[in-house]
């Protein structure tokens, strides 16, 4: 199953990072590469350069997306979700998710992907 590498920032719990890299995902954290509060303005662009899939349930982040995809300027993809899922439900569930995704044929034809409950 071919694998995205992904960007996270400090809105993804340690828990899932961790998870996601014993499943063999690559991932770096923002916090490896930026100063903490380094502004998304900053992050985006990094994660677009590196060809990463940027992760978070930070909301900010999908205007910065949308923003890009008006100016047609590339990224790989966003994949973001709501925080009450973040809170409630456990990092499994989202590994699962991001499986399912890599799945797919082409999974950021649209950069934009919601986790939801389905």
């Amino acid at each position: 199953m071919p694998r995205f590498p992904i960007f996270a920032d400090n809105h993804v719990r340690q828990q899932l990072v961790d998870g996601l890299l014993l499943h063999g995902w690559e991932v770096q954290r923002a916090i490896d590469v930026f100063p903490e509060k380094t502004p998304d303005s900053a992050l985006f662009p990094y994660a677009a350069e590196q060809g990463r899939v940027f992760v978070t349930n930070d909301e900010p982040l999908r205007v910065i997306a949308d923003q890009w995809l008006t100016e047609g300027k590339p990224f790989k993809g966003l994949i973001t979700w709501k925080l009450k899922l973040h809170d409630r439900l456990r990092e499994g569930w989202f590994i699962e998710r991001f499986e399912r995704l890599a799945d797919e044929d082409d999974p950021f034809f649209y950069p934009i992907r919601y986790l939801t409950e389905d």
